[in-house]
This record gives C-alpha cells, sequence and structure tokens, in this order.
C-alpha cells in the first residue's frame, strides 16, 4: 500500500538569502538523452566553439531557459506559493551561473564571479568575447587578400603559409563557395609569381626611360660640354 510523504514547509536557507520551499523538479529525460560531456575551461580564445557546447551541457540539465530570464518579481503581499516560485527559480538560477562559471579558467572565474544573475554573466561573456571573434574573422580575411609572394621564402613554405590561413578562414566559419583544390592553389600562386614579375619589369622599364628623358633635358643646358650617352640596348652590327 502507497503511503504519502509529508513535504516539509520550508528547508534550508539558500546562498541568496532566501527559504528553499519544496518544489516539483522536472528531470532530464537520461533514457532519451544523457548528460552531455562537460566543456573544457574557456581560456578566452574560441568562444563561439564554447558557447556551443556549453549551451547544449546546460539544455541537458534542463537550465538553458535561464540564460534568457529575468529574476521574477514578488509583488507586494506574496503569498506561500508566488515566495516558493521565486526561491525556486532563483536556485535553479544559481546552479545554471555555477556551471558556466565552473567552463572558466581561473583568471576568467574571477572576473566574472561577481555577475548576478546567469543572463547577465551570459551577455557579458558574448559582448567581449563576440567582438573579438569579429575582429579576428576581419584578420584573418585581411591576411588572405593581402597574401603575395616574396623572394625571400621558398614556394613551398609560402604554399604551405597559405593553406593555413585558408584553414583559418574554414574554421572561423567563412567558406569560399567553392573548395579550393590543391591545382588550384599552386595556379593562383603562378599566376601570382607572373603577376609580380610583369610589375617588376615594368618598373624597371619606366626608369631607365624616365632616365633616358632627364639626360635629353639635361644636354642643352650645358653647351660645350661632352657627354657619353648611355645606349638602352646593345648595338647590333650591320
Amino acid at each position: 500500500m502507497a503511503t504519502s510523504e509529508t513535504i516539509p514547509e520550508s528547508g534550508p536557507v539558500h546562498p541568496s538569502g532566501g527559504t528553499v520551499y519544496a518544489t516539483p523538479y522536472v528531470a532530464p529525460a537520461h533514457g532519451s538523452v544523457g548528460l552531455g560531456e562537460r566543456p573544457k575551461k574557456f581560456n578566452g580564445k574560441d568562444f563561439k566553439r564554447w558557447q556551443q557546447k556549453i549551451l547544449f551541457y546546460l539544455t541537458t540539465l534542463n537550465l538553458a531557459r535561464f540564460l534568457q530570464e529575468d529574476a521574477p518579481d514578488l509583488g507586494e503581499n506574496p503569498d506561500r506559493q508566488t515566495v516558493a516560485a521565486v526561491d525556486a527559480w532563483k536556485h535553479s538560477d544559481f546552479l545554471c551561473k555555477n556551471y558556466i562559471l565552473n567552463g572558466l579558467n581561473n583568471a576568467l572565474y574571477n572576473v566574472y564571479s561577481l555577475m548576478v544573475n546567469a543572463k547577465a554573466l551570459w551577455e557579458s561573456l558574448e559582448r567581449k568575447y563576440k567582438t573579438e571573434d569579429a575582429g579576428s574573422k576581419k584578420f584573418v580575411v585581411g591576411k588572405f587578400l593581402d597574401f603575395k609572394m616574396v623572394d625571400s621564402k621558398t614556394v613551398i613554405s609560402q604554399v604551405q603559409e597559405f593553406q593555413l590561413i585558408l584553414h583559418d578562414i574554414h574554421a572561423e566559419g567563412m567558406h569560399k563557395r567553392r573548395e579550393m583544390k590543391l591545382e588550384d592553389l599552386i595556379v593562383r600562386l603562378r599566376i601570382e609569381e607572373d603577376n609580380r614579375q610583369s610589375e617588376k619589369k615594368a618598373g624597371n622599364y619606366h626608369q631607365e626611360a624616365k632616365a633616358n628623358v632627364v639626360e635629353q633635358d639635361v644636354l642643352p643646358l650645358y653647351p660645350g660640354r661632352l657627354f657619353v650617352r648611355r645606349p638602352l640596348a646593345p648595338l647590333r652590327d650591320e
């Protein structure tokens, strides 16, 4: 015969200062979805990846909603049920906030441990590190657009450097419309090398032409003097 169990009216005092009342609790469905693996400590890098992992982890604990909810208001003359609901919310928010804090390394934990609730902590991390992620993406794009071949490095080392840039672009989620194969990479580098050589030759030609024009302008200014004109190219024998 089943026996009814009396629920105590009050429990231990919560760290937030309120009394924890016995309230219904819905546990995660372990039969269908197990608890996610706790993410590694966040050290200030790869925030987007860490954020997605910690969000999934909190979802398996039925705590993800506290990332968007504000604390409920007791109002004036609240009844026992309202007080119990608010205290239950504070307890769950306390757990959610500390799960996030435990996902930070010691230095970041000391910075963010004073946040009042899980929502404030979550939004503060987003403001700080999403901005830095955006700056990192701009830096990677700049490296891709400014990449040029140089004579001081071997072709193989520069191919490897360019492949690392493409890997960074892929890691940041900035995918190209089509996959760049190794053949495409080599062709691009060859085109870059040809353009660089053409610019170099064009620069030398303009310098020689400019020197010839200056020489022709200077000769009439010094009549009676002997000047030796240097030919632009060796004369061919007839």
